[in-house]
């Protein structure tokens, strides 16, 4: 996200060193480690929070899945099952041996499907 290499760290405390002065330094580190293990603490008590006042229905909800990148990759990219292990529900797979009394019931490509007035 940075891109932080050796050379730019050594020049942010070359800096920070200049700027603050070798007393103060040390204790400005500290302080940004408590601030930013606070800012950890504070994020996964409201993780914690919204998974608890969700309830056991979303139990296995993760944040993650809302980040559109990860949404994107797992949706989309992701490679698509085998169309002979692909079933929409259970029990609604053609488990029907090949021959006419399956080909009777399936449709061609460029034959329109029957249409009951009536049922509609």
């Amino acid at each position: 996200m940075f891109d932080l290499s050796i050379p730019k760290i050594l020049i942010l405390l070359v800096l920070g060193l200049v700027i603050f002065g070798p007393e103060q330094l040390p204790k400005m580190a500290a302080q940004a480690g408590r601030a930013l293990r606070d800012l950890r603490r504070l994020a996964e008590n409201a993780k914690a929070d919204l998974s608890e006042s969700l309830g056991p229905e979303f139990r296995d909800f993760d944040l993650n899945d809302l980040n559109p990148r990860a949404l994107v990759r797992k949706h989309l990219l992701d490679e698509l099952p085998d169309e002979d292990s692909f079933q929409w529900e259970a029990g609604l797979k053609d488990d029907r041996p090949a021959g006419p009394a399956r080909s009777a019931t399936l449709l061609e490509a460029d034959e329109v499907p029957p249409y009951d007035a009536e049922a509609t």
